[in-house]
């Protein structure tokens, strides 16, 4: 039975602080992600520049991604999270004020998005890297499945809160309420006091010396190498079944959003149930466990086109939400347990920037592909391109033989 108050949170105050900024925090982010399209929309733009308004957010994070770890290796990760969040908290607040005044502009938005995206790359490397100077290792799995709760939840909250926003304020007042959520997060870092740590540095203050020292980190380990593989092809490949070719489908076969609605329900209460599992389970050898739910994780293209009714396939992809938040979890827990943490920051970027930072790719080719062999053709070879590999990797002796800490307090 778990527990009201997880151990984590009773017992590691400094992650508390950070939890509690961050649930509220990623509500806020996911609940503008679905007013952003609407607020481009609202001041007269065109559905090419609400994609270059999406886009100025996300090529920042590409380009800057790597430099973002540098600097966590480098700076105090506390800081530098917190000057993330002070400059996004600003962000939103221009954008919101911009849109109530009606006076925005398509340009503002995207310099705005763009400010955002690259404050954003800094900040993801920087929270890996600080989560075991604040977190017990034996707790490390408890802290990331919290965190990754709040992620699940906000993916249900988050969409519905902008939606409603939206409809009843405006655009801008939901921009309004992410520049709060930012504010309260930014006291929640400022009132933390993490331990400082004395960080082992290369010989060198190149940038780009720096860049390949990560490099080498996480080209050394096989097991990092095939995780790797595992997630660029499960970002570019599986992912725009979800986020183009779903809503495609719905569109044309099951009778439009709400159907496709179902679905993405189901998939969120399966990664919240997964993120309670993964409260509980201990395995000895997670990335094998790892590798295993993204194989069912890997699954999910062949299920939005198996052509089973709308509440079947939202069961399925209830079970692949249960399959990704165990694996998310299990692959972030063994990065911050076992690479060194003077090179944490790094190798997570590089995570970062192999995974989320290539699936722009693959939402870009998904439709036109699509279009020439057909939306079921394209969502079957996807399924037989991402499951082998991940099969692959939970083959791996590297991946089976990485084993979890012993947990003395168990």
């Amino acid at each position: 039975m778990i527990p009201a108050v997880p151990r984590v949170l009773r017992e590691e105050p400094q992650f508390r602080l950070l939890f509690l900024g961050q649930a509220l925090s990623v509500i806020g982010d996911r609940a503008t992600m679905i007013a952003l399209p609407f607020a481009v929309l609202s001041i007269g733009g065109s559905a090419t520049e609400v994609g270059i308004v999406a886009g100025a957010m996300t090529v920042p994070f590409l380009l800057f991604a790597l430099v973002g770890g540098v600097w966590a290796d480098r700076l105090s990760r506390h800081r530098l999270m917190l000057g993330s969040d002070v400059v996004r908290m600003l962000v939103q607040a221009v954008a919101a004020v911009l849109l109530l005044t009606d006076t925005a502009e398509v340009w503002h938005l995207a310099v705005l998005m763009a400010i955002f995206g690259t404050a954003d790359a800094f900040f993801q490397p920087a929270m890996v890297g600080l989560m075991p100077s604040i977190v017990r290792p034996e707790l490390l799995q408890d802290a990331n499945a919290l965190r990754g709760l709040t992620m699940s939840t906000a993916h249900i909250a988050g969409p519905a809160l902008g939606g409603a926003l939206v409809a009843l304020a405006g655009a801008g007042f939901a921009f309004a309420i992410d520049a709060l959520t930012f504010a309260v997060s930014s006291v929640a870092l400022a009132l933390m006091r993490p331990p400082a740590t004395t960080r082992v540095r290369e010989a060198t203050k190149s940038m780009w010396a720096d860049v390949r020292g990560g490099i080498h980190e996480a080209w050394s380990r096989g097991w990092v190498r095939g995780f790797l593989l595992l997630l660029a092809v499960y970002h570019v490949v599986v992912l725009p079944a979800i986020f183009v070719l779903g809503p495609v489908l719905a569109e044309r076969e099951y009778g439009g959003a709400a159907s496709w609605a179902i679905v993405s329900i189901g998939f969120g209460v399966g990664a919240i149930v997964g993120d309670l599992i993964v409260l509980r389970i201990r395995p000895s050898r997670p990335l094998l466990v790892a590798a295993i739910a993204f194989v069912v994780a890997s699954c999910q293209a062949i299920i939005i086109g198996s052509g089973l009714p709308i509440p079947a396939i939202a069961a399925l992809e209830a079970v692949t939400g249960i399959a990704v938040t165990i694996g998310f979890t299990l692959w972030e827990t063994t990065l911050q347990r076992e690479i060194p943490e003077h090179t944490l920051s790094r190798v997570s970027s590089i995570d970062w920037l192999a995974s989320a930072g290539l699936m722009p790719i693959g939402l870009a080719v998904a439709g036109p592909i699509a279009d020439a062999i057909g939306i079921h053709t394209l969502l079957a070879i996807e399924t037989a391109i991402a499951v082998p590999v991940a099969l692959a990797v939970v083959a791996s002796p590297s991946v089976r033989g990485v084993r979890a800490a012993r947990d003395s307090t168990a």
